[in-house]
């Protein structure tokens, strides 16, 4: 692996600007078809939203293109567990309901998702269900789901084990290395020109550094987030993501059910401070037991790095209340920021051969390795070593986990 310690004239067929998920995605597609690629990445190595988030794969709740990403990315992510070392559990996804306004959204989710699309199954559980498999307080929820199609990657190992994964497939790594200007057929960076055939940017939320005008067109900006790891003493692990009610307001698949308009509004004006940071009540748990908890939601062209500390102790107090035990002990606090944007990917060739690629509504570790496989399909034709998108298990998927990662 280079560690962007070449200067001058290199080329390749394909020249990938960011190595994050979605630049690794790409750079994995394209070696699956034989093809040369670089991948330039101004850090020493990717320290963006590909590794500050929960490592949810939460494909069940996705909808349209959204959904054929996150499925084709869930096979991928399948393949990068048994080849490349990456730690990934097929968990399922548990979802809390604390009101009848919640269950009902997701009643009629299982009930759409039974009629329309058998690989993302929704099992309805009951209240001892729920409680029996996941530790929240008894008596704090009348029900759930379980999603069992969801899977749970550690973000902080994925990275850098599939970064080792290209690099001994023969992809080139640039890091420390910035780039100034793409062109068709040229990247300019601080250590020399590099000749490409195709240029994939993948910079996510930095895309208005190089592309401004696309930026501005396209309406994309930034949203910062406020995350934390706290140790957890509870009463049972948390063997998958678990949402609640929050997240139902959130992700495409929920949102566009008719009885989440009841649920938003009920929401909106019980806990009018929770709304006011855009919360997303969420957990997952990672190989060493701690709590990732999260998380906000604030936008805007620049985001600010001052984190409100009445936010993180709405997130504990709301943490505390769901699971009935605690103060929980704050070990890491941090700041996300990703793309934004009013639709769900930018995906657009703004010059012949110059391609730029995100998700634009947080769902990049999910669906951001379909993502990049139908960008690069795109210019290269289908590769046989891609997984192709196959239906998800009909029933409860059991806990496989391969590979333990550390939680750093």
């Amino acid at each position: 692996m280079s560690g962007g310690t070449r200067t001058g004239a290199a080329r390749a067929d394909v020249v990938v600007v960011g190595a994050g998920i979605v630049g690794l995605g790409v750079a994995l597609a394209v070696a699956d078809r034989g093809l040369s690629v670089i991948v330039v990445e101004r850090g020493s190595e990717a320290s963006g939203a590909s590794i500050r988030n929960f490592g949810h794969l939460c494909v069940t709740p996705q909808t349209g293109v959204a959904l054929e990403y996150g499925l084709a990315a869930r096979e991928i992510w399948l393949r990068l567990a048994r080849d490349a070392g990456v730690w990934l559990r097929e968990s399922g996804t548990f979802v809390a309901a604390r009101a009848h306004d919640e269950l009902d959204v997701l009643s009629e989710f299982a009930e759409a998702r039974a009629a329309q699309d058998a690989r993302t199954p929704v099992d309805l559980l009951d209240r001892a269900a729920l409680e029996a498999c996941v530790p929240v307080a008894p008596g704090s929820v009348i029900g759930g789901a379980m999603l069992p199609a969801d899977l749970q990657a550690n973000p902080r190992q994925a990275l850098g084990a599939i970064t080792a994964f290209l690099a001994a497939r023969g992809v080139e790594f640039r890091f420390r290395t910035a780039v100034g200007r793409v062109a068709p057929g040229v990247v300019s960076t601080s250590r020399g020109d590099i000749s490409a055939g195709q240029v994939v940017v993948a910079v996510n939320h930095d895309i208005d550094l190089l592309f401004p005008d696309a930026a501005e067109r396209h309406g994309i900006v930034r949203c910062g987030l406020d995350m934390l790891r706290v140790a957890a003493d509870l009463r049972m692990p948390l063997d998958a993501p678990l949402l609640t009610g929050w997240s139902l307001l959130r992700y495409g698949a929920f949102a566009a059910l008719p009885a989440t308009a009841a649920l938003r509004e009920r929401l909106h004006t019980d806990r009018p401070d929770l709304a006011a940071i855009d919360l997303n009540q969420m957990y997952t748990q990672l190989p060493d037991g701690s709590l990732i908890v999260g998380d906000t939601h604030y936008r805007g062209a620049t985001v600010a790095p001052f984190q409100a500390e009445s936010a993180s102790e709405a997130m504990l107090e709301e943490t505390v209340r769901l699971f009935g035990t605690g103060p929980f002990r704050v070990l890491e606090r941090w700041q996300g920021v990703y793309a934004s944007g009013p639709d769900d990917y930018l995906d657009v060739e703004v010059e012949p051969g110059v391609h730029l690629a995100a998700a634009t509504t947080g769902i990049g570790m999910t669906t951001g390795l379909g993502l990049a496989e139908a960008v690069v399909a795109r210019f290269s034709g289908p590769s046989a070593a891609a997984s192709s998108t196959t239906p998800a298990h009909a029933g409860p998927i059991p806990t496989i986990t391969t590979q333990e990662g550390s939680a750093a």
